[in-house]
């Protein structure tokens, strides 16, 4: 991946440019933001052109020997940590990870626990993890200038591998540099993260998506700005507007079950809709929260009258029509704290047919009110 690959955000890219011009090298930066910006992507240039042999003003040569095993991210000094499962360790998934990076530069956690069939396991960054990174991380650079570690989502990192890299990441080897890239701050273990450089990556700008999502996917403009405008700066989530239809309609129809068993308060069918969620496996069920939640907050917008800044499709505006009223100023901040409480729940591995059917519960008393 070069800085050329990453959608928009030309002033971050000019930003790491000149720093590694003017010889501004921190140990250790963490590029934080929201999903699907491109942090992973711009991490991955930015090594590419640290280790480049001929460095142009704008992006790595593309020519030389350093570009050219990044171009299979088989550079010996490049190493990668990230979520895995079954209590393994990073590099026991190494083929697979390069050829799904290779695949996609815009990708989630749920699709990367996909395509390695982690089925209801979680990804987790295991704690003999940091005995790999001591180990790799002590031997000499081998050929060039930076030995770069990139770890995608520490807030994935089980605590005990954290602690054992603060000294690590503080005082790494010389020519060491630790490339941290999180989507949620706020699991970041401190103590971790005051030892990093913090970088904001934002959401990636309109006119830039609705290029991009030209270009890409060789769609119309109008319908490239709807789908840009609906992401809100993700192009992780405008891939799934477009490609993964069926997974969303399947939520849909999931949020509109759970709905209007909630309204009519028939016992019966809450209890096989709560068996129904609770039987689609973790990531599923997380990823039909989080969906969850952004409707709540549209709908909630939608009674404003502000078309504008309502980010529904069509068969989401039209169920919105007649639902939208049910949330208002009295219940949405319950909503939203129910639903990120079943979603830290199911993170935590808990009970998914007691969680799925105390939410359906609660949603029948908060749409009463």
């Amino acid at each position: 991946m070069y800085f050329r690959d990453v959608i928009g955000l030309q002033d971050v890219k000019r930003h790491l440019i000149e720093s590694v011009q003017q010889g501004f090298i921190p140990h250790a930066r963490i590029f934080y933001g929201p999903e699907g910006v491109g942090k992973l992507p711009l991490a991955i240039a930015y090594a590419r052109y640290l280790n480049c042999s001929h460095r142009g003003a704008e992006d790595a040569c593309g020519q030389c020997p350093s570009c050219h095993k990044f171009d299979k991210l088989a550079h010996p000094d490049l190493h990668f940590v990230f979520p895995v499962v079954k209590s393994k360790v990073s590099d026991e998934y190494l083929p697979e990870w390069r050829q799904f990076l290779t695949e996609n530069h815009y990708f989630n956690l749920g699709s990367w626990l996909s395509f390695i069939d982690a089925q209801n396991a979680q990804g987790l960054i295991y704690a003999k993890e940091s005995d790999e990174i001591i180990r790799k991380l002590n031997l000499k650079v081998y050929e060039a200038p930076y030995k770069v570690m990139i770890v995608w989502l520490p807030e994935k990192m089980h605590e005990s591998c954290a602690n054992k890299l603060l000294k690590m990441v503080e005082e790494p080897p010389a020519n060491t540099v630790f490339l941290l890239v999180s989507e949620d701050r706020e699991n970041v273990l401190q103590t971790i993260w005051s030892r990093c450089q913090p970088l904001q990556i934002r959401a990636i700008e309109m006119e830039e998506m609705t290029a991009a999502l030209e270009r890409t996917y060789a769609i119309d403009h109008t319908r490239a700005i709807d789908c840009a405008r609906i992401a809100n700066g993700s192009f992780t989530r405008a891939i799934e507007l477009l490609t993964s239809s069926e997974e969303r309609a399947y939520q849909f129809e999931l949020f509109k079950e759970m709905m209007r068993a909630s309204v009519s308060r028939n016992i019966k069918s809450i209890k096989e809709v709560a068996g129904t969620l609770a039987g689609i496996g973790r990531d599923r069920q997380k990823s039909f929260l989080l969906y969850s939640l952004r409707l709540f907050r549209e709908y909630f917008v939608s009674n404003m009258q502000l078309p504008e800044i309502v980010y529904l499709n069509s068969e989401e505006q039209q169920f919105g029509d007649r639902f939208a009223p049910f949330i208002n100023e009295h219940n949405i901040e319950a909503f939203d704290e129910e639903f990120s409480l079943a979603h830290r729940q199911i993170e935590q591995n808990g009970n998914a047919k007691i969680i799925f059917l105390d939410l359906c519960l609660k949603v029948t008393v908060l749409l009463k009110k």
